[in-house]
């Protein structure tokens, strides 16, 4: 027998994407309330909580309860030793995020999605922004969707993490798939990924961790980067969200890019983030 989701309370922030979900106090949800965020999620690509209780303790609860969690990020240690899970994205520590980006694109397996908490926001200014990959890609003119869907690239988290890891971690990072992490080798995905769940395509390439697309010149990989990129980022296909305290997101990080504004200047911003334990991206050309 099918069993049938709970109806959440959702505002819709666009046609296909996004939306504020009204009703739910995610430190105290039932099973069913969760397993109908999990189901919107995958729908609306990116959700978002307002007047949430979550402290360290029930944010990791509520990452255990929606899937698999992963260490805080393969190079950055935890928030503190009770919580490795938490990966604190703190301005007075270089804690930045004003590249676009999917998280961790740079592993064989990426995180299947986040939960970000606002612990410390700036007076004004840093807003987050989320790029829809699917309607990216759905909204491309058919030729380059056919060459993209031919297409690998090369993720390189080195340019990012690679001095972290070496000069502030002494090679050792954090157990990632069950390895503890001492260097980063750039790996390959397609530049198209079909979701798991739906079967949707998406554009998988992103400024933060993308180096190059396989098998042609370095011009023509930076043409085609540098296209892939302006189209994701249209406004068309952005939702961006103005951070209160007790706010939490929620992201899929198979069908989204995101992007964190810088424009606080000296004030403080500290976002606690968990992640969810993703597959190895499959794409259009994959061999099963």
């Amino acid at each position: 027998m099918t069993q049938t989701l709970l109806q959440l309370d959702l505002d819709p922030l666009g046609p296909y994407f996004g939306a504020n979900v009204r009703g739910i106090a995610l430190a105290r949800a039932t099973d069913a309330e969760l397993a109908a965020v999990r189901a919107a999620l995958v729908e609306r690509k990116v959700l978002f909580f307002t007047g949430q209780d979550l402290d360290p303790d029930t944010q990791v609860e509520l990452g255990r309860r929606l899937g698999e969690l992963t260490a805080s990020h393969p190079v950055i240690g935890g928030v503190d030793d009770d919580h490795p899970e938490i990966y604190a994205l703190d301005s007075a520590d270089d804690g930045f995020a004003d590249v676009w980006h999917t998280d961790v694109t740079f592993m064989p397996r990426p995180p299947l999605g986040s939960i970000l908490r606002a612990v410390v926001l700036p007076p004004s200014g840093g807003d987050t922004n989320w790029a829809d990959s699917q309607a990216a890609y759905d909204s491309l003119a058919e030729p380059v969707r056919r060459l993209a869907d031919q297409l690998t690239a090369v993720h390189d988290g080195n340019r990012e993490f690679g001095y972290y890891l070496t000069q502030r971690r002494g090679g050792k990072g954090s157990v990632w798939d069950g390895e503890v992490v001492t260097r980063l080798d750039p790996v390959e995905h397609p530049v198209v990924r079909v979701h798991p769940e739906t079967g949707r395509k998406g554009i998988f390439v992103n400024p933060g961790f993308t180096s190059h697309i396989v098998g042609v010149s370095e011009a023509e990989s930076r043409g085609i980067l540098d296209l892939l990129y302006a189209h994701l980022t249209r406004p068309e296909h952005i939702v961006r969200h103005r951070w209160h305290l007790g706010d939490v997101a929620m992201w899929d990080n198979r069908s989204t890019a995101h992007y964190a504004n810088r424009d606080y200047g000296a004030a403080h911003r500290v976002m606690h983030r968990i992640t969810l334990r993703g597959d190895r991206p499959s794409g259009p050309a994959t061999k099963v």
